[in-house]
Formats: structure tokens, C-alpha cells, sequence
């Protein structure tokens, strides 16, 4: 079998995330705010479990830093929101989410690692909406491999990776895989 060939090493991920920082605050002027209550469209990131929450977490720390300001951080499980859970084999992995803030007058990010049918974010956008009705949507994703099933499309692409349907995209945090890298591999049988 061929070996994964690495796309993004550790260096590139952290400095594809420092741009991804800088469109969200370019993109949303006045949106990290020093005074949380000072009103207004203030964003919020929302991670996708696993990995996507994890890097919701890097970009929160690069956000606070660019700007000196309060950015909500929460997390979602879509687990239970798929509509392809019925067709699973196994019975999902269900991690708890965390959205302990506001959502009405927010743009809320929602950030996940790669972005392929659509599902995912589409089952993420409903998880949302359980917890109320933000503002506005934006979608960051470290990995856009095309692919879609659904009309949905990021606001913020870390790499464009153009992927054959026999091909799997393995994205690796330090986290959860004790490394960073995003890699291409053939899927395996």
C-alpha cells in the first residue's frame, strides 16, 4: 500500500491557522470585541468534534491574541444531527458540546478540519440551532477536498486539496495523534 503523503507539516498548519485568524478579523470588523457586552455583531468560534473543535481551540488562542478581545468558544457533537447515521456500522463516538453563551446578535464560525459532502456542517448548523439563532454563519475549515453533496461553502479555506473519491484525507493533531500533519492517503479497502 502507498505511503500517505504529508500536505501540511506542523509549521504549515500553525501558519495556515495565523491566516485563518487574521480573515475572521478582517472579515468581521468590530467582531472581537475588548467588551463582550459593548453590543453589536460579536463572533463566536464553535469547534466540530474531534478535531475540529481542537483546532477551534488554536484559533481562539490566535484571535485572543491578534486582538486582545473576548471570542466565545464552544464545541458541538453532530453525532445524533447525521443523516447518515442510520447507514453507520458502528454506533457513534458521542462527546459532549459545550455552547454556554448567546448566539443571537453573533456570527457564529463553526471550524472543522476537512470539508468534503457538506454533511457534517450541514448536521453542525442544526446542532446550532438548538442552542438558539445566531446572527450570521461563517464556515473555517483547514481542508477543503471538494466532493460536495450539499450547496455548502467555507468562508475561510486553509488548503484547497484536490482529492480523487478513492482518496482519504487524515488530518493529525498533537491533541488526539501525538503529531501535526495533514496527509493524502488511498482509502483502504
Amino acid at each position: 500500500m502507498p505511503k500517505p503523503t504529508v500536505v501540511l507539516d506542523r509549521d504549515d498548519m500553525r501558519r495556515t491557522l495565523v491566516r485563518i485568524a487574521h480573515e475572521i478579523v478582517e472579515k468581521n470588523p468590530g467582531g472581537v470585541q475588548k467588551n463582550p457586552g459593548a453590543g453589536g455583531n460579536s463572533i463566536a468560534l464553535v469547534g466540530i468534534h474531534r478535531r475540529g473543535a481542537i483546532l477551534a481551540q488554536r484559533l481562539h488562542a490566535q484571535l485572543t491574541e491578534l486582538s486582545g478581545g473576548d471570542v466565545p468558544l464552544g464545541d458541538v457533537d453532530i453525532s445524533f444531527y447525521r443523516d447518515d447515521l442510520a447507514l453507520r456500522r458502528a454506533a457513534p463516538e458521542v462527546l459532549a458540546s459545550h455552547v454556554e453563551f448567546e448566539l443571537e446578535q453573533r456570527t457564529v464560525v463553526i471550524v472543522d478540519d476537512v470539508l468534503y459532502t457538506g454533511r457534517t456542517v450541514r448536521a453542525a448548523i442544526d446542532a446550532i440551532f438548538d442552542y438558539g439563532r445566531p446572527a450570521k454563519i461563517q464556515l473555517a475549515v483547514l481542508v477543503d477536498r471538494g466532493h460536495r453533496e450539499l450547496p455548502i461553502r467555507p468562508d475561510y479555506v486553509g488548503k484547497n486539496l484536490p482529492t480523487a473519491q478513492d482518496q482519504r484525507v487524515n488530518v493529525r493533531v498533537q491533541e488526539v495523534d501525538g503529531e501535526d500533519h495533514v496527509a493524502i492517503a488511498p482509502v483502504s479497502g
